[in-house]
């Protein structure tokens, strides 16, 4: 279907057929999610023998007994793990509770408040913004909403954030005090970093504000449906360039084990550890370090986690596949959307034709199919062309990804023709 070069007649011909399948589907009355990256009960279930691991012996290695207070830092074997997964010295590494959002939020409001490492609290500047590539992550850009940070558009490219515009942004705004990343099979577009793009965000912290921070959501580091896709070292990069303090790195075991009693990490510079460490011994007395000690026992070598993620693989590659067979089939000829095929993380991203997605959207919900509200991908909820779709197909059974998508693809195609014509 090209709808560009189709004539009236043609299209009000499709628009008639369109419709008639669109209320057929809406008579099946319809109840399907795929709004939201969560693992699957199957997914959720390869890290069942958590239960029970420890058998009564709650003492690390270390002779630390974990049901007690302390432990600001978290367990020195939970430590290492989330060395393993960043690929950072565990002494760089702060091992918290279950979720990394809960770690960027706080690292957020100490550089709002305090500042990092000596330099002036962000709320001390005019207007401070972030950077934030697009389409990116929603609960990043509610982190700067909330806190009253202002939001700057860098567009998403194959190999990451335009550097162009990002570099000349930081060049010229004393205000830009951050930018947000998720580097490795990014949400929603699945990309991952280039070793260029990497090396020239390390080079930012040379002529941003000195209290600029990378905020470097590794949330995907170890979830590759295929192959492994490797991402170049955030920290070697800026090492190399004498810019080590720019950089706060952020990874979880949310889609690892339990999505809600998971472990999370954040490594950076010992300045900005210090920084962090600072403001957490005014609000807690420790994490829970029992639950550290269960996965650091579940996952007590690396390549058992690498050999659990593999079976997460298998789980999600049939979802994926249907996705993507989906969209190839009624996409593929057309002119109709665009998509990515990424090779892990949790998303495909699908953009409409302009101006298409809130109506998409909208058919969907109606034929029982429930999507990511249009603009989420964007800051304050604004796609300014309204045509990024998230499309999340982790958490349903395969044969209700299946129907989802022959309802999706068909509003899409509904809802183009629509558009054509209101243009024509």
């Amino acid at each position: 279907m090209h709808i560009d070069s189709a004539s009236r007649e043609q299209l009000q011909e499709w628009e008639k057929e369109l419709s008639a399948q669109y209320q057929r589907i809406c008579e099946h009355e319809l109840s399907l999610d795929i709004t939201r990256g969560k693992p699957s009960a199957d997914q959720l279930h390869l890290a069942d023998k958590l239960d029970g691991i420890l058998n009564g012996d709650y003492r690390a290695a270390d002779g630390t007994d974990t049901r007690n207070y302390g432990g600001l830092d978290g367990l020195a074997c939970a430590r290492d793990l989330g060395a393993d997964i960043l690929q950072v010295p565990s002494e760089e590494v702060i091992a918290g509770g279950n979720s990394s959002l809960t770690l960027m939020y706080h690292a957020v409001l100490t550089g709002y408040l305090f500042g990092f490492a000596g330099n002036t609290p962000w709320r001390e500047l005019e207007n401070p913004k972030f950077l934030c590539p697009v389409p990116g992550y929603d609960r990043h850009f509610s982190i700067c909403e909330q806190l009253g940070i202002g939001m700057v558009n860098v567009p998403m490219t194959d190999s990451g954030p335009d550097m162009d515009a990002a570099e000349e942004l930081v060049r010229n705004d004393r205000d830009i005090i951050g930018i947000w990343c998720v580097p490795k099979f990014s949400n929603p577009t699945g990309v991952t970093y280039s070793e260029d793009t990497v090396d020239r965000l390390a080079q930012l912290g040379q002529i941003a504000n000195p209290g600029f921070r990378i905020f470097w959501d590794n949330a995907y580091a170890i979830h590759d449906l295929e192959q492994q896709v490797n991402l170049p070292s955030i920290r070697s990069a800026t090492l190399a360039n004498d810019t080590a303090d720019s950089v706060i790195q952020f990874a979880s075991t949310s889609k690892v084990t339990f999505a809600g009693s998971g472990v999370a990490f954040v490594s950076s510079s010992p300045a900005n550890l210090a920084s962090l460490k600072q403001q957490m011994q005014a609000m807690t007395i420790g994490p829970d370090k029992v639950n550290q000690l269960r996965h650091s026992r579940f996952f007590a070598e690396f390549t058992m986690l690498k050999e659990h993620m593999q079976k997460h693989a298998e789980i999600l590659k049939p979802k994926f596949a249907c996705v993507l067979e989906q969209l190839e089939k009624s996409f593929g000829e057309s002119d109709l959307g665009e998509w990515e095929k990424p090779r892990g993380g949790y998303f495909v991203s699908f953009n409409t034709r302009p101006g298409c997605a809130t109506e998409v959207i909208k058919l969907a919900a109606d034929a029982g199919v429930k999507l990511t509200p249009a603009g989420a991908t964007f800051p304050y909820g604004k796609d300014p062309e309204d045509r990024n779709i998230r499309i999340a197909p982790s958490f349903p059974p395969l044969e209700e990804v299946d129907t989802a998508m022959s309802v999706f693809v068909l509003c899409v195609k509904l809802a183009s023709v629509r558009k054509q014509l209101q243009m024509a």
